[in-house]
C-alpha cells in the first residue's frame, strides 16, 4: 500500500444500528485521536433490511455520548452489497451468524474480536435484545484496538 492509498474498513453486523455504527464511530475516533484520520475510509452495514435507513439505535447513540464519541448526524442504517467484499480492504464482523452470510457470498471474513487480546468471547452480543450497551462498547473497543495495531503493523499506517 502507498502512502496515498487510505484504508478501507467496512464494520458489519445484522441490522446495522447498533454494533456495526458503533464500531465504526469509535475507529473513527481512534484514528483521529492517532492523527491518522485522512489515512483511512470507514463505514459500516448490515445483513439484513430490517432497520434500513433508520438512525442508530438510541442506546448506541446514548453508549457514544455517554463516552464522548461523536457520531455522524447523517448516519442512517445501511444494507451490506456483494460490491462493498471486494471494495473493502477490512470487512470486519460482530458475529459468526454475520461470518455466516458473508462466506454465501465467497467471503471469508474475521470477527472484530478475533483482534482482541484476553477477550474469551467470539461474537459480540447483539444489545439490540439484551440492552447491555456498555458491555458491547467496551468489547468493541478492546477489539478495534487490536484491529488498528494490526492494520498499523500489516500496511504501515
Amino acid at each position: 500500500m502507498t502512502s496515498n492509498e487510505k484504508v478501507k474498513v467496512l464494520f458489519v453486523c445484522t441490522g446495522n444500528i447498533c454494533r456495526s455504527p458503533l464500531a465504526e464511530a469509535l475507529f473513527r475516533r481512534m484514528v483521529t485521536d492517532e492523527g491518522l484520520e485522512d489515512r483511512f475510509v470507514i463505514a459500516s452495514a448490515g445483513t439484513s433490511t430490517y432497520h434500513a435507513d433508520e438512525r442508530p439505535h438510541p442506546g448506541t447513540q446514548a453508549v457514544l455520548a455517554k463516552n464522548r464519541v461523536p457520531l455522524d448526524p447523517q448516519k442512517r442504517a445501511q444494507v451490506i452489497r456483494p460490491a462493498d467484499l471486494d471494495q473493502f480492504d477490512y470487512v470486519v464482523t460482530m458475529d459468526r451468524s454475520n461470518v455466516q452470510t458473508l462466506r454465501r457470498w465467497g467471503k471469508d471474513v474475521p470477527l472484530l474480536l478475533d483482534f482482541a487480546e484476553g477477550v474469551k468471547v467470539r461474537d459480540v452480543p447483539d444489545p439490540y435484545y439484551d440492552d447491555n450497551f456498555d458491555e458491547v462498547y467496551h468489547l468493541v473497543e478492546k477489539g478495534l484496538r487490536g484491529l488498528l495495531d494490526h492494520i498499523r503493523t500489516r500496511e504501515g499506517v
